[in-house]
């Protein structure tokens, strides 16, 4: 039997059957891995010895009468994270030969958990792109087509496990970086609630792995099926047991609903700044005509949404000024002459991003403060919904583009070309406020790409728009191996 595309959930139950070991799940994702990889180039440092002697001890384990959740499960883990005896460089050429000492927090728990780490997967420069290509590691491709991109920044680990590299992986999210490359390759991700999983070593290097606390940027699951995110999402979730671990336990809500005929859901399609293209549109109304089908309450407008305009601009001030603040582009007196040069009254998103680049402490404490206000609209909103769905990009996956100057790249949208950062409006609806959202497959694109939408739900309720992803991946189909 070949396990590769097997859910996590199911390796579980075989290897707790005796039906499979740890090292013959191992050895066939490292013999994929060897044999198609290298036309998709998603695992960009493989550590297969250890991965080896890592299943080894996991069946000797099991043999012991041991169990862990993961226990003798294959995964990969975002080259972002740190991971002991491994290079750590966020596709950043100075960096390529930093090794960090100690494991990152999830990495940590990933092991305890009975994990079988197999290598990391490729990112793009910085994790500051929707495309993974660096000059380290190369271009990661789509597995469905690969002249594409399989997304960013959590792109490698996407598309290994759209092309049955491990079971499960491990990403992040702060621009839809988990999200997107879910959508663009077909497979599942959960970008948890802020603040629910320890972000403790998936830093930069070479700053040290201390316990800050991040804003807007998250870590988070990947999977091929919305059950295995839950399964995953448990070993992750968790304060850092440096901090706010100390005095607090986690202890997550249970879904709202069980059935799909007890949610009330929020559809949208549209958003003032930015055109759906069709393929996406499409892909919402087959979620939507599956909540339908299955009973629940669809509603397609709500005065309780927050202005979609106002969250986008607010999602770009905060991401561009926290983005400039960790990476210089260009020097600040540079920059506030470019900020200058703009009219009044451009309040495109082009505008937005330019002066937010030159944002002044004052600045940031008052889109912080308007946060908080859409934050309230949002707790107001799901008094009367339990979920949204919407787009997580306007398209679907996008042929590579490796312009040296992302401000100057495009994005096509039925034709018609639109500044490429504009594309990250849907992403930034969760991210802005915190909120938990699923990504999850809603069928393929005249072309054949598959086709993603999010599941939005309520601040630390992760579990309703988990569980609502598991009722629907019963009737849109799920995941789908590329042919």
């Amino acid at each position: 039997m070949e396990w590769s595309f097997q859910a996590a959930e199911e390796l579980v139950a075989a290897l707790r059957a005796g039906a499979v070991t740890s090292v013959e799940l191992t050895d066939e994702a490292i013999a994929r891995i060897v044999r198609d990889d290298e036309a998709i180039n998603a695992i960009c440092v493989p550590d297969f010895d250890r991965a080896r002697a890592a299943a080894h001890r996991a069946d000797q384990a099991r043999a012991r009468g041991e169990d862990q959740p993961l226990l003798g499960i294959p995964v990969t883990v975002k080259e972002s994270y740190n991971i002991a005896g491994l290079p750590t460089s966020w596709g950043m050429p100075q960096h390529r030969d930093y090794m960090p000492a100690e494991d990152a927090v999830q990495v940590s728990r990933l092991k305890a958990a009975g994990a079988v780490v197999l290598g990391k997967t490729n990112v793009p420069l910085g994790l500051q792109d929707i495309q993974s290509f660096n000059d380290i590691y190369g271009t990661t491709n789509n597995p469905w087509d690969h002249g594409r991109t399989s997304g960013g920044s959590s792109g490698g680990s996407a598309a290994a496990l759209a092309s049955g590299f491990g079971a499960l992986s491990i990403g992040s999210d702060l621009a839809g970086s988990l999200r997107t490359p879910a959508h663009f390759c077909g497979v599942y991700a959960h970008k948890p609630t802020l603040g629910l999983a320890a972000t403790r070593g998936m830093v930069a290097p070479p700053a040290p792995a201390l316990p800050v606390e991040l804003d807007l940027a998250v870590v988070g699951p990947m999977a091929r099926t919305a059950r295995d995110l839950t399964l995953l999402l448990d070993v992750m979730a968790g304060l850092d047991p440096l901090t706010l671990g100390k005095a607090h336990h986690l202890t997550l809500p249970p879904a709202r609903h069980e059935r799909l005929c007890d949610f009330r859901v929020l559809v949208l399609d549209e958003h003032p700044l930015l055109p759906t293209g069709s393929a996406v549109r499409a892909g919402v109304n087959r979620v939507a005509a599956a909540l339908v089908d299955g009973g629940a309450r669809v509603e397609r407008r709500s005065p309780l949404l927050p202005d979609l305009t106002e969250a986008a601009t607010l999602y770009m001030q905060l991401l561009i000024s926290g983005s400039v603040a960790r990476f210089p582009v260009e020097s600040h007196e540079q920059l506030r002459t470019r900020a200058a040069a703009l009219s009044a009254g451009d309040q495109s998103l082009d505008a937005v991003r330019l002066r937010a680049m030159v944002f002044s402490h004052h600045d940031w404490i008052e889109a912080n403060n308007r946060r908080e206000l859409h934050r309230h609209c949002w707790r107001q909103l799901f008094a009367e919904f339990d979920a949204v769905v919407c787009p997580i990009t306007p398209t679907p996956a996008f042929p590579h583009d490796h312009s040296p100057n992302p401000m100057e790249r495009h994005v096509d949208i039925d034709g018609v070309e639109h500044p490429y950062f504009d594309q990250l409006v849907w992403a930034g609806l969760a991210t802005m406020p915190g909120l938990p959202a699923t990504a999850v497959p809603a069928g393929r694109s005249p072309e054949g790409l598959p086709v993603g939408v999010q599941l939005i739900g309520p601040m630390f309720e992760d579990r309703t728009p988990l569980r609502l992803a598991e009722l629907l991946e019963r009737t849109t189909g799920g995941f789908q191996a590329p042919k």
